[in-house]
């Protein structure tokens, strides 16, 4: 999870402070050449392909913080999370792929090497950036066009200069092996308690699986944070930032300003509930494998479809399953929509507008802040005698509450709170009613 800290600064460097401040964060960054002697290459698609990993590298992290964040072990100098970044060609959208880090791989034959079976984060400690790369590719069939590599340093210094970063938790987190422990409900972290949350693996059944998922969530906050809290138009903490970050970043030779300023520009929209943030489709959490151990098995038939996207530069969101439209008693186009965003996110209330207006409610495209926040459970508020157009309203918002208010009117509210996934196409034969309606956003990044 390290590598969310390189996406902070590119995003920030990309986002007013000027070209050459930028340029002089290309100069500091460490080059490393991830493609030396690579032949048999994937071909090359479209957009631009980065690959971001996240080692466990602690050389130096003092001691005391060794002890109290459970960093006490030697470094496995493997990578500890492994994202493919994909930038569209026009540079606007950005997809993210993780790829477990147990995950199941085959190590391409090389020079002096045969091919073999491996987990793909041991790809690193077997021959570093280069075989990291080899194997990526060789599993993806997608061209890598650039390497970016931060560690646990970085990572923890750039939460603490941000102010930390606030994340909400429905259920409580206790991890012995790292040493969390939350309870329910919202926390800001700092870099420690921050580097304890991407990391535990042991709070949750789902174990890999559970922990990418936070990472994701976690990535998404503090590039939030990080645009959102005034250090863009504030030169002394983005200089502490970058100075905080740069020291344990390295890259390839060709990931220089004009890079930066692409992979920044296609992120700073980026968002938790984002459709293009996800992980490659699993077939089997325990596959075990002679001489690796258990490891977890891609979905070939679904892993391809989701690289091909990558590969033609699509939105991933087009390779997912269709799902036909809900019906309802009444027709969205019948009822009118505002909404209220209650959740930290700031443009949470934009998308769930958006969101709805394609669905075909009547939004009024002037989505505005909850008074009270954050909401845990999306609720659709409405009068009572507005109650069918109410249940269509919650039908295109799974999980939804009714709540009736007396006197409400014909607009309906609708407060998304920290449970909110997505919006669901609703659809009906015969539009009978029209009224209008009220959106809240809860917390981003809540389950």
């Amino acid at each position: 999870m390290r590598a969310v800290t390189t996406l902070s600064v590119v995003v920030l460097a990309s986002a007013g402070i000027g070209h050459a401040v930028v340029t002089s964060l290309d100069a500091k960054i460490a080059r490393v050449d991830p493609f030396k002697d690579m032949k048999n290459r994937p071909q090359a698609g479209h957009g631009m392909n980065v690959l971001l990993v996240g080692t466990d590298g602690r050389d130096r992290i003092s001691e005391e913080e060794r002890r109290k964040y459970r960093l006490g072990g030697a470094p496995c100098h493997c990578t500890d999370t492994i994202m493919i970044v994909h930038i569209s060609e026009d540079r606007e959208r950005a997809s993210v792929v993780s790829l477990p880090r147990d995950s199941y791989a085959e190590v391409p034959a090389g020079e002096g090497r045969k091919a073999h079976p491996i987990k793909i984060n041991a790809a690193y400690a077997e021959g570093g950036p280069n075989l990291t790369v080899a194997t990526v590719e060789h599993m993806t069939h997608v061209k890598i066009d650039h390497y970016l590599e931060v560690d646990f340093t970085s990572f923890m210094r750039t939460v603490d200069v941000v102010g930390g970063v606030q994340i909400c938790t429905a259920e409580p987190l206790k991890d012995s092996y790292t040493g969390l422990d939350l309870s329910a409900g919202t926390h800001r972290l700092m870099g420690g308690e921050a580097l304890q949350y991407v990391r535990a693996r042991h709070v949750d059944s789902a174990s890999d699986l559970g922990r990418v998922q936070r990472q994701q969530r976690f990535m998404a906050a503090l590039i939030e944070r990080a645009t959102s809290s005034g250090i863009l138009l504030n030169p002394m903490r983005f200089r502490d930032v970058t100075r905080a970050v740069l020291g344990s970043v390295r890259a390839d030779k060709g990931f220089g300003t004009g890079e930066l300023l692409d992979l920044g520009r296609a992120m700073r929209n980026f968002s938790p509930s984002s459709s293009e943030f996800t992980t490659v489709p699993i077939r089997q959490l325990e596959y075990d494998v002679k001489d690796v151990g258990s490891t977890v098995k891609w979905d070939a038939a679904k892993s391809e479809r989701l690289f091909r996207a990558l590969r033609e530069d699509e939105p991933l969101s087009v390779h997912r399953p269709r799902r036909r439209p809900v019906r309802v008693e009444v027709a969205p186009q019948e009822i009118h929509v505002q909404v209220e965003n209650g959740t930290p996110a700031g443009d949470l209330g934009k998308r769930v507008d958006a969101a709805l207006a394609a669905t075909g409610f009547r939004t009024t495209g002037r989505p505005v802040s909850a008074a009270d926040r954050p909401v845990k459970r999306t609720v659709v508020a409405h009068d009572p005698r507005w109650d069918r157009s109410a249940k269509s309203l919650a039908a295109a918002l799974p999980g939804s509450e009714l709540r009736a208010v007396k006197g409400l009117g014909p607009t309906l509210k609708v407060i998304v709170g920290t449970d909110f996934r997505q919006v669901r196409k609703v659809r009906a034969e015969d539009p009978t009613e029209g009224e209008s309606v009220v959106v809240r956003g809860g917390e981003a990044g809540c389950s």
